[in-house]
């Protein structure tokens, strides 16, 4: 489980094909403290870490998670969204994330309001109903508050601290991003489609 937090952004210094794809992302965490098999969210999806070194962890992506996120554009120099897996103990300061991507976005607009910057997010209509304005919504793994929502698409901002330590400080119109709806939304689907 995760917050939404993001702690560091990676970068991908290398991406190779074997059955799945591997990455190799750089970081700042002090990866001593990172065990193999521990889990990091990438970008929103909660990956494992399967080899390491002193500023390097390494991830597998197998088929699904590339068949549902935005993780097999990834290419040497990308930046990248990190967090740690939650302690019991520690401070939920976003929402509760599990790293499990619903769908990928795309970034239809930008516009600044004072010194936030506005998103526009597209979404696949089938999502749009589990999304609540004044709701939360992972994006690219970033807990956000959803300001608007339409039939294919909702409406976030960011403000300066989030883009400063986001990949958001880059994001620009045509950016996929990979879409984690609130979990309590997914459950009450799936019972209301269980009645």
């Amino acid at each position: 489980m995760f917050t939404g937090i993001i702690t560091d952004i990676g970068e991908i210094v290398a991406v190779e094909r074997r059955g799945d794809l591997r990455a190799k992302i750089r970081t700042d965490y002090d990866t001593a403290t990172i065990d193999v098999g521990a889990s990091i969210a990438c970008s929103g999806a909660c990956l494992t870490v399967v080899d390491k070194g002193d500023d390097w962890f390494a991830v597998d992506i197998s088929a699904e998670t590339e068949s549902r996120t935005s993780l097999g554009g990834w290419k040497p120099g990308a930046k990248v969204n990190l967090e740690r897996a939650l302690r019991v103990g520690d401070e939920l300061g976003g929402h509760i994330v599990s790293g499990h991507v619903d769908a990928v976005g795309e970034i239809k607009a930008a516009s600044k309001t004072g010194d936030s910057v506005r998103f526009e997010i597209g979404l696949p209509a089938s999502l749009a109903k589990l999304v609540a304005t004044k709701g939360s919504i992972a994006l690219d793994g970033i807990s956000m508050t959803v300001n608007g929502v339409s039939d294919n698409a909702f409406e976030v901002n960011a403000i300066p601290h989030t883009r400063e330590h986001t990949t958001l400080g880059q994001a620009k119109p045509g950016d996929k991003v990979n879409l984690e709806i609130d979990m309590l939304a997914r459950y009450v689907k799936r019972l209301l489609e269980a009645e």
